[in-house]
């Protein structure tokens, strides 16, 4: 009995022994033929007929049905081009001015600033000290408590004063770049000769210190310009005349700008923005200087927003190094002009430092 009970759904339709009774492949009951490639009875052909015209309703279409569905696909396509648009007129960008004022800055700072600093080798030579062990802050007070309290009871003036006529030279060749570097600055050039030499006098030592940063170093608290003749420690910079009341507030400064991790673009507009204050002294056109700094203020934010998605506080943190740039400029002055009252001194000084630094603008 078990050989009939065999199915016989694998053999072809010939192949079948029409002596032995067809057994359904599917369901065991009685066949009645060979229904989609399998022996099956009338119910289970039914069930795959009707199984098949769902699978051919599914994948094939009508030509409206092809359409309806090109239609759906195209709008979602373009309801995610809208989205897309939309997020990205959200997004913060330059206007075509800004971004040109960006990069006439850029192109300004990199003529009148030159990272090789082989020109330093035309100064006067540094006579710098043959210790090499990192001067801090606590050693330079020790060293002046030891002095009486004050460098001037040390030494004699000629060699206490040894790195002088150095400086004077980077200084004043400092003065010229900071010069060119204005004159690129847009809209500078309209303004009248009287308002452009208040802004040069006035902030000309402020943009220095700002554009000495690219050299000043974290490690230890020198300024590296090239050649190892050009590192310049805080020691060798009382050598020139300045004291601690100048020097901690501006290595300060140097160490607070640095962590700041500007951008060159963000570092060149602060420098516009430095030199086109309108309360300088002897400024006449306050309303239009005002205007230029505004527009170059503007054009720094819109960078911030764009570079900077988290850095709310980077351009606050900037305009405070401008007001400690003041403060720094204030003592620069003091120290200067004291330093400029000793005939032996003055005379290290070239004719464009005393210029610049030896006269009030009034």
């Amino acid at each position: 009995m078990e050989s009939t009970a065999v199915s016989t759904s694998s053999l072809a339709p010939d192949e079948f022994d029409r002596n032995v009774p067809r057994i359904c492949g599917v369901c065991g009951d009685k066949a009645t033929g060979f229904h989609f490639n399998a022996m099956t009875c009338e119910g289970c052909k039914g069930f795959f007929r009707r199984s098949m015209k769902r699978m051919m309703k599914e994948f094939i279409l009508t030509d409206e049905e092809v359409q309806r569905k090109k239609d759906l696909i195209q709008r979602r396509k373009d309801e995610e081009a809208q989205r897309e648009a939309q997020r990205e007129a959200r997004k913060p960008r330059l206007t075509d001015e800004q971004s040109q004022v960006i990069s006439t800055l850029v192109d300004a700072h990199h003529k009148t600033y030159d990272d090789s600093y082989s020109d330093f080798s035309r100064f006067r030579p540094p006579v710098q000290s043959v210790d090499t062990k990192p001067v801090n802050f606590s050693n330079l007070m020790m060293m002046y408590q030891e002095q009486g309290g004050s460098p001037d009871s040390s030494e004699e003036d000629g060699s206490r004063l040894s790195m002088l006529p150095h400086l004077a030279d980077l200084v004043s060749y400092s003065i010229q770049k900071v010069i060119g570097f204005a004159k690129m600055i847009p809209g500078f050039r309209e303004l009248t000769a009287e308002d452009q030499i208040a802004l040069l006098k006035s902030s000309a030592i402020e943009v220095i210190m700002l554009r000495s940063n690219q050299s000043f170093s974290l490690e230890d608290m020198s300024w590296s310009c090239g050649a190892p003749d050009f590192k310049y420690q805080i020691s060798d910079v009382t050598k020139a005349g300045h004291t601690l009341e100048l020097l901690e507030p501006l290595v300060k400064f140097q160490v607070g700008l640095k962590k700041l991790s500007l951008h060159e673009e963000e570092h060149v507009l602060l420098m516009a923005i430095c030199l086109l204050s309108p309360d300088r002294p002897g400024v006449q056109d306050h309303a239009r200087i005002e205007a230029l700094q505004d527009n170059i203020s503007e054009t720094l934010q819109a960078y911030i927003r764009l570079n900077h998605p988290g850095g709310r506080l980077l351009y606050a943190k900037m305009i405070q190094k401008l007001a400690d740039l003041r403060s720094l400029n204030e003592e620069h002055s003091k120290q200067y002009h004291s330093l400029s009252f000793q005939p032996e001194h003055s005379m290290q000084l070239t004719p464009l430092v005393l210029e610049v630094f030896g006269s009030e603008v009034s």
